[in-house]
């Protein structure tokens, strides 16, 4: 029993698989996480409260099933778990109603996931899970920040 939990720890914090494979782990992470963004923004369109509980419920998950995956894989933020990638772009594209805005938000949120801009460095050395998950979640605040302005330019 205790191996069936295993594999679906890393299943999940894997992204359903993707974080194996062998080029690019964390931008099929942040791909996987498209759909998912998707049915969150639908839901914000009709009730915001409720998506924005359950882009928080996705990130308090998104920690201890990073922490739990890292710990089995006997390593501190292994690039086969991108969870922190999903949870990090769901926030990055919220209310993102256009294409145009997805794509954008896409190629923003891998820029500032690479890039580690302060504070995001720093969360990164935070223990277990919080750390994996936290920087990404910097990404995902300045690629939704970014998002907002765009959007009240009229840009996306």
């Amino acid at each position: 029993m205790q191996q069936v939990g295993r594999k679906i720890s890393l299943f999940l914090g894997s992204g359903l698989g993707v974080g194996y494979l062998p080029y690019c782990p964390g931008t099929f992470g942040t791909f996987i996480a498209v759909p998912l963004s998707i049915v969150v923004n639908r839901v914000a369109m009709t009730h915001p409260w409720l998506a924005v509980m359950g882009l928080a419920a996705l990130t308090a998950i998104a920690i201890p099933l990073a922490d739990h995956a890292a710990r089995l894989l006997d390593m501190k933020d292994p690039q086969v778990v991108v969870i922190d990638e999903i949870a990090g772009f769901t926030l990055a594209n919220f209310l993102t109603a256009s294409w145009a805005g997805l794509i954008i938000a896409f190629g923003l949120f891998r820029f500032f996931d690479i890039a580690k801009i302060f504070p995001a460095r720093r969360l990164e050395t935070l223990p277990g899970g919080a750390g994996i998950v936290m920087d990404d979640m910097v990404a995902g605040l300045y690629t939704f920040a970014i998002l907002r302005l765009l959007s009240l330019a009229g840009v996306v």
